[in-house]
């Protein structure tokens, strides 16, 4: 079995100010890198609209209430000091929610063995009420919990190896030892969460790396 990708044209209309970190260019970057011959073999999906009630596995309802109505039906609007919403930010990160979904459908019901999903906006900076970090829902943690909800899987490991903390997944996991999250990222940076020390219900595991970490220390982190 192949691995599959999903990715899907709206996630390159969720627009940010110019010169903003996370923009529509950093998926075209893994785009370009994705049509090179060596991965001919991917199985490429369009992603599919996610169900919108599978945002609340994650997120109370009146904060879902809120970001869609920071949604705006021209420019580009501040959700926070470094997240934006555009017009079609709400699609694409439905749509997001959506590619996530299916993967962990894929894998479940045994179509692939494993799923790449190029979407934005992403996820782990978005607490359970809070949008931030460039983040608006949750991705990873809806995932989980949709692999919980529909495929009853007892326990679930989320592995991040972002250069930043994911401190929403940790903060929406924090006291559910049914989730186990880890992550390897540098500090100190933003968010400024992540210490070893932070621990959750014994179901986080924090690995923070110096700057400038070589890849015998990073790959150590692991065991």
């Amino acid at each position: 079995m192949t691995t599959r990708l999903y990715t899907h044209p709206v996630f390159l209309e969720h627009l940010t100010p110019p010169g903003h970190p996370e923009r529509p260019d950093r998926l075209r970057a893994i785009e370009r890198v994705l049509d090179d011959e060596a991965f001919s073999a991917l199985d490429r999906v369009e992603a599919p609209e996610g169900d919108e009630a599978t945002i609340l596995y994650a997120h109370p309802e009146d904060f879902v209430g809120r970001v869609r109505a920071a949604i705006p039906e021209t420019g580009i609007v501040s959700i926070d000091a470094d997240t934006s919403a555009s017009p079609k930010s709400w699609q694409a990160a439905v749509t997001a929610i959506g590619a996530a979904n299916a993967a962990v459908d894929d894998v479940f019901e045994g179509r692939a063995a494993n799923v790449f999903v190029a979407a934005r906006p992403p996820g782990h900076h978005a607490e359970k009420a809070t949008a931030m970090g460039f983040c608006l829902f949750n991705t990873a943690a809806i995932a989980a919990r949709y692999a919980q909800e529909k495929h009853l899987a007892e326990r679930v490991a989320i592995v991040d190896w972002d250069v930043h903390h994911g401190n929403g997944t940790q903060d929406i996991f924090w006291d559910d030892p049914s989730v186990l999250y880890c992550s390897t990222h540098q500090m100190p940076l933003y968010p400024g969460t992540g210490a070893k020390s932070e621990t959750g219900a014994g179901n986080i595991v924090n690995a923070p790396l110096a700057p400038s970490t070589g890849s015998d220390t990073f790959r150590d982190a692991f065991l």
